[in-house]
């Protein structure tokens, strides 16, 4: 019973977060638009990380625990998942102009095909036997989901083009996270590995912001700014993903994923609320398949893990 318990609360956990990353992609980091995007992503890793050190300093001393490897992965995370993905999905935010927003959230879930594919070339995980195919289903229903039955006209749509290709670097890169995570939290505890994810990609996105010159920023930060920002730094950034690695602790992979549709399905209905921007049919039915895709891919390949 205790058991099934946890089951449900790491559901509902990982769930929660999802709407969490849901609300933010659509709702509050469209609203830094005003803003470089290299600054944005810093700031959003720099001040949750500082508050986190009001409670997590005694974890440095881990640091020196850690191997060559480990440390490459854990740079690896910050690269890829806290520098190069954020700055990749933020920058496809921002080239939408506030239009298209679920798209651009719905095409970052293709983050599994990258994963998967990522493990079995460095991990040497066995990649699952229909994962040709139902990567293919999932990278056609993207298309349909960014053009419709339309051919993409490279003038008029420029920035769609740009930020579905963002987006598409944005799940690489997440992916690519997810692959070095496997490698750190054989050592570290997800919380000291967050903890760490932050300072490290920190660091790299405050020498990104000296060499381009974009920490003058700071004077352009509005009062809606801040209030943002502080929002992010307290709920969908740092405290959705410790509540999420929280709830990862207790569900299978298959549970999680499941969950993690609240992701895109949430993208979806605050686009509408906030935005009043509604998918066409066959939008729909292209989020509708991608997602089934991604489903049996994960599921898939864990019959192939085990």
């Amino acid at each position: 019973m205790e058991n099934r318990k946890n089951v449900i609360l790491g559901a509902v956990l990982i769930s929660f977060s999802a709407i969490l990353w849901g609300f933010d992609g659509v709702v509050l980091t469209p609203r830094l638009s005003n803003l470089n995007i290299d600054f944005v992503v810093f700031v959003l890793h720099f001040f949750p990380f500082l508050l986190m050190n009001l409670f997590l300093f005694k974890r440095y001393k881990l640091i020196k625990k850690l191997s060559v490897n480990e440390i490459i992965a854990l740079f690896g995370v910050a690269l890829f998942g806290g520098a190069l993905g954020t700055v990749s999905i933020v920058k496809a935010l921002f080239l939408v102009d506030f239009q298209y927003l679920s798209i651009v959230v719905l095409l970052q879930k293709l983050q599994p095909i990258f994963a998967i594919l990522l493990a079995a070339t460095f991990l040497k995980e066995r990649l699952g036997k229909n994962f040709i195919l139902w990567a293919s289903v999932a990278l056609v229903a993207g298309y349909f989901l960014t053009f419709g039955f339309a051919l993409p006209k490279f003038h008029e749509d420029q920035n769609s083009m740009m930020a579905a290709l963002f987006s598409i670097l944005a799940a690489f890169s997440f992916g690519s996270s997810t692959v070095f995570s496997k490698r750190l939290l054989r050592k570290l505890d997800f919380i000291s590995a967050a903890f760490f994810r932050y300072g490290l990609t920190s660091i790299i996105m405050l020498l990104i912001v000296l060499g381009n010159g974009s920490l003058t920023e700071f004077q352009n930060l509005t009062t809606l700014n801040w209030w943002i920002i502080g929002i992010i730094s307290l709920t969908t950034g740092s405290g959705a993903i410790f509540l999420y690695y929280y709830g990862l602790k207790h569900v299978r992979a298959i549970i999680s994923t499941i969950s993690e549709l609240f992701f895109p399905i949430s993208a979806i209905l605050f686009d509408y609320i906030f935005n009043n921007h509604l998918l066409s049919l066959i939008q729909w039915l292209s989020a509708g398949l991608m997602i089934f895709a991604i489903i049996r891919l994960n599921s898939d390949n864990k019959r192939q893990q085990a």
